[in-house]
């Protein structure tokens, strides 16, 4: 973009003073003293000041089919919670592809909102599965994980007669159960009762890997998600698999660490440490590291202790983005004591050997992609080391397309 034409649409969209602690919803309107427990936490954490991680524990858990169960609403969503985490970790402890499905369905059910916008529809109301969303472009990759909902609300819903259950709900508490199974994940505070919409939200309002920076800024800070915001969501890219972007290369990673919450990917975005060939970068995400306004964010993240401060920052945002669209934040009811407890391994597998070989390979053969699928579904690697192909010189990928 001409310096003097990105000059100007920084100052008309204010990168450097826009309120990213911006309220949503029925909470922009109520008056403190009319607001729920739930209203006044995620007020606050909306306002950038209480905690977004939490470590509550569901003691006493009612059995599924008794009248106690019905009568807590936390209750389903401990199953429910229960058998997604068994679905979304793998055998080698990483977490599956069911997790980055779930994560990535998360952000495409609820950032179809705007707040200009705000009358048009979407937001986090169960659309994508409702109103036939994923046979959209950009949410290729998703269906599986749809069917697996289906069958999921079918259960509870429809077959047990738990009928709060909502796909609003079970998408974004998916997201939150994804999250903290993969190893070194937040516990994001979680909250239900979100109504269901069969209205199609509107087109055009998810980002492109192929956009330039200001595009998205602008793109996100419309959703009310400031730059800080948008490179803390950025980063559950660190779990990613890419499959549909360049399909030549599909199944290659976005950092060396598939399957772990970890920082790896801003410092390996920023060419901070060594990354190996089969990493594959969005351009988009490249963009945004060099960006003026969200370059300090990347390297905050990357540097020492950007672990914990991502993690933070990652959560506060991703309960904003889980409330888009919702106009009932007040009559939430907060259920984070269903999630699982975070698990803080993230390195010394035990397949680590011959992961680190399938990620220096640029070998795109069966036996790779072999390889491939087993590191997608958050399986060790049973290919001996000797059987996984080597680098080839005078065929190496680019980081990006």
């Amino acid at each position: 973009m001409d310096q003097k034409l990105q000059e100007l649409t920084e100052r008309s969209y204010n990168y450097d003073t826009f309120n990213s602690h911006q309220l949503l919803g029925d909470l922009r309107t109520l008056q403190q003293s009319k607001l729920s427990t739930s209203g006044s936490d995620i007020k606050s954490i909306l306002l950038g000041k209480g905690n977004p991680q939490g470590r509550d524990v569901y003691r006493n858990v009612p059995s599924r089919d008794s009248r106690r169960c019905r009568q807590d609403t936390c209750c389903v969503w401990k199953y429910i919670s229960d058998e997604l985490a068994e679905l979304f970790k793998g055998d080698s402890g990483r977490c599956s592809k069911w997790a980055r499905f779930a994560i990535r369905m998360g952000f495409h059910d609820a950032a179809t909102w705007t707040l200009a916008n705000n009358k048009a529809g979407g937001g986090a109301d169960g659309s994508i599965i409702l109103a036939g969303e994923l046979t959209r472009s950009e949410n290729k990759g998703l269906e599986d994980m749809g069917v697996k909902y289906q069958a999921v609300y079918k259960k509870y819903h429809d077959d047990l007669g738990f009928e709060a259950v909502t796909y609003a709900d079970l998408i974004q508490m998916g997201a939150s159960i994804a999250t903290v199974v993969c190893p070194l994940g937040p516990r994001i505070r979680s909250w239900v009762g979100r109504p269901d919409s069969s209205n199609p939200s509107p087109h055009n309002l998810l980002p492109d890997v192929w956009s330039d920076a200001d595009t998205l800024l602008r793109l996100f800070m419309d959703k009310t998600i400031g730059p800080d915001g948008l490179i803390a969501l950025l980063g559950a890219h660190t779990t990613s698999q890419q499959n549909f972007v360049n399909q030549t290369r599909a199944g290659d990673p976005q950092d060396s660490t598939p399957g772990v919450w970890d920082v790896l990917y801003y410092q390996q975005t920023l060419g901070l440490v060594s990354t190996p060939p089969r990493v594959y970068m969005f351009q988009s995400d490249i963009n945004l590291s060099k960006h003026r306004r969200t370059a300090p964010t990347f390297k905050a993240f990357a540097s020492q202790g950007g672990q914990s401060r991502w993690n933070d920052d990652y959560a506060r945002e991703y309960i904003r983005l889980s409330l888009l669209g919702v106009n009932s934040i007040n009559k939430l009811t907060e259920c984070t004591k269903v999630l699982p407890q975070p698990w803080s391994k993230g390195t010394n597998w035990g397949d680590q050997g011959r992961l680190n070989k399938w990620l220096n390979s640029n070998d795109y053969s069966s036996k790779s992609k072999s390889v491939s699928w087993e590191v997608e579904n958050g399986n060790s690697i049973s290919t001996p080391s000797d059987k996984i192909p080597g680098y080839s010189h005078g065929k190496a990928p680019k980081h990006y397309h």
